[in-house]
Formats: structure tokens, C-alpha cells, sequence
């Protein structure tokens, strides 16, 4: 078990997410660049986390890259964890849900607005809620 408020069993995972979604969120998989339904969604709303409804970005804060990931150049405060990753041979900085230790993807210091910041996230690991009109 981990440290975070939500718990669940692996099993329980599972069942609650589905393949595809726990293999991302749980098993820290990265969806194929350019595949995901909200690379290029920019409705104004709220993406949150696909397994417990965190909310983690604004789309104000949502940005085109040219990655094939939704990216975001800032986080809702507090609702990501920061973990360094040496995975692959290399060092980058995973971004986890606060609340459940969910999977998102990758947070990097090459965004071109003015926070620096490049939130790069899988589709798969968020929910995006449209604002009410």
C-alpha cells in the first residue's frame, strides 16, 4: 500500500479502471504520441484524474506542444506529487495524482510559457470535465 489518502488493492484497481487505464495509471505505461482524445481538445474545463476525480489542470493552463501528449504549463496546487524517475536511462521527474498515486506522465523544464513548465500527460490518466455554460 502507499501513502496516499486514497487505497485500494491492486485487484481492486483493476477492476475499478480496466486494462487500459491501469496499465497506465497503476503500471506506470505511457500511451502512443498523437492517440490520445485530448491532445488537441482546448474546451475551457477541468481534467481530472481518471481513477479517483482529483482534479489536477485547468484547461486555462492546457497548451498545444507538438508532443503527441496533452500538456499543461502548471498543475492545480497541490493535486500532483513530484517523483524522480531514472527509468530508461534517464532523469525526469514523474508527476503522480496527490490523492490516489495515480500515473500521469512527465513533468519537464522545457514549456514555452512563462511558468517554463511542460506538463506532459496521458490521455488515458484524466477526465476532462467541460465547464457548465
Amino acid at each position: 500500500m502507499s501513502n496516499y489518502p486514497i487505497q485500494k488493492t491492486e485487484a481492486q484497481w483493476r477492476e475499478l479502471l480496466g486494462e487500459a487505464h491501469y496499465k497506465i495509471l497503476r503500471e506506470k505505461g505511457t500511451e502512443r504520441p498523437f492517440t490520445g482524445s485530448y491532445n488537441l481538445t482546448f474546451e475551457d474545463g477541468t481534467y481530472c484524474c481518471m481513477g479517483c476525480k482529483n482534479k489536477l489542470f485547468e484547461s486555462a493552463s492546457k497548451f498545444d506542444s507538438g508532443c503527441g501528449w496533452p500538456s499543461f504549463d502548471q498543475s492545480i496546487a497541490g493535486s500532483v506529487t513530484y517523483i524522480k524517475d531514472t527509468t530508461l536511462g534517464m532523469e525526469r521527474t514523474e508527476i503522480v495524482c496527490s490523492n490516489c498515486g495515480g500515473h500521469l506522465g512527465h513533468v519537464f523544464d522545457d514549456g514555452p510559457t512563462k511558468t517554463g513548465q511542460r506538463f506532459c500527460t496521458n490521455s488515458v490518466s484524466v477526465k476532462f470535465i467541460p465547464t457548465k455554460k
